[in-house]
């Protein structure tokens, strides 16, 4: 077997989750992280305490703090590390990587307004036929309990069909897709999206505004692909719609979470504190203001979502500002 050992950077529920979901299909599954409490619950009692205490974790899962070691371990190696952080993470990996390195990440990194693939192959010297990314409709806690769950696997096509063989499960499916910048744009600004439904909901404007925000999001979501060089209809798929549809609408999304907890009345601090996690929605927002000056493109959900976020506009200000705009034909 070529591919005997999986590696993922990233402790927290996603990353975990997956460690569990792969462990069948490797030797072993190697899982690095920062926070000595989570590796020692996982090495000494096979539970992820802090992120995922309901699940049992297969005894072939282990974990360290040593980067390096984790990294060199790992056929495979699976990133799943908030946004923000992965260049500094990477840049601890020293020497040329020429195995398989799969983002399970999503973000767009705010200083370069680079997507994750663009990181790793700056931080990493690594083919580009190696980089990969994962993404679509997949809640960490149900993907670790084993429930059925479809998602994407973006890059090229050869090496792509071999570690798609290889990661597919009875209960985890995968679909490839070579537009990995497409891919990529659905990953991270559907969280945005899912930050204003959230609020939405929030207010209880009901289920026509949630509809609405969600059907012209997803061509906002278009539109910044078009920007980056990606396939509009990439996003008509699970990267895209599907995994819109369930961040902006399932309980278990903490930008949804978030956003709802804006439309309650909380502020940004005290919603995020009461989240408890990381909301990447608040930071790819500040990266899409960004491109919206910088393209000169009109993204109306995504501005207002960082007027609250940034600026201190409320969501019920918000809605205004959306529902006043001048009237205009429907564009797909």
């Amino acid at each position: 077997m070529r591919f005997r050992n999986l590696a993922v950077l990233g402790s927290g529920s996603w990353g975990t989750a997956l460690a569990q979901a792969f462990s069948g299909k490797f030797e072993n599954v190697h899982i690095w992280g920062r926070n000595q409490e989570v590796i020692d619950s996982i090495n000494r009692f096979h539970i992820n305490r802090k992120y995922l205490p309901d699940i049992i974790l297969n005894k072939n899962i282990t974990a360290s703090t040593d980067i390096e070691y984790v990294f060199d371990k790992g056929d495979i190696v699976i990133i799943s590390i908030p946004t923000q952080h992965i260049r500094t993470t990477l840049s601890k990996i020293k020497g040329k990587v020429e195995k398989p390195v799969i983002s399970a990440s999503k973000g767009i990194e705010i200083e370069s307004l680079k997507l994750i693939s663009d990181v790793i192959g700056e931080t990493l010297s690594i083919k580009k036929e190696l980089i990969f990314v994962l993404s679509g409709p997949s809640f960490a806690k149900e993907v670790a309990k084993g429930l059925p769950t479809a998602v994407t696997l973006a890059g090229e096509a050869g090496l792509g069909e071999e570690i798609q063989t290889i990661l597919n499960t009875e209960t985890f499916r995968l679909y490839l897709n070579e537009d990995i910048i497409g891919v990529q744009i659905g990953g991270a600004v559907k969280n945005v999206i899912a930050v204003a439904t959230g609020a939405s909901d929030g207010l209880g404007l009901g289920n026509n505004a949630r509809a609405g925000l969600i059907t012209r999001g997803l061509f906002e979501m278009t539109r910044v692909a078009r920007v980056f060089g990606g396939k509009p209809e990439t996003l008509y798929g699970l990267s895209g719609m599907g995994d819109l549809v369930l961040t902006a609408t399932g309980e278990l999304s903490r930008n949804r979470t978030f956003g709802f907890l804006l439309g309650r009345g909380l502020s940004v601090e005290k919603a995020l504190e009461q989240v408890g996690q990381v909301v990447e929605g608040i930071k790819t927002v500040k990266a899409l203001k960004e491109i919206i000056d910088r393209e000169k493109i009109e993204l109306p959900i995504s501005q207002v979502v960082y007027q609250v976020v940034y600026e201190g506009l409320s969501p019920s200000e918000a809605v205004k500002l959306l529902m006043s705009r001048q009237p205009r034909r429907e564009e797909l």
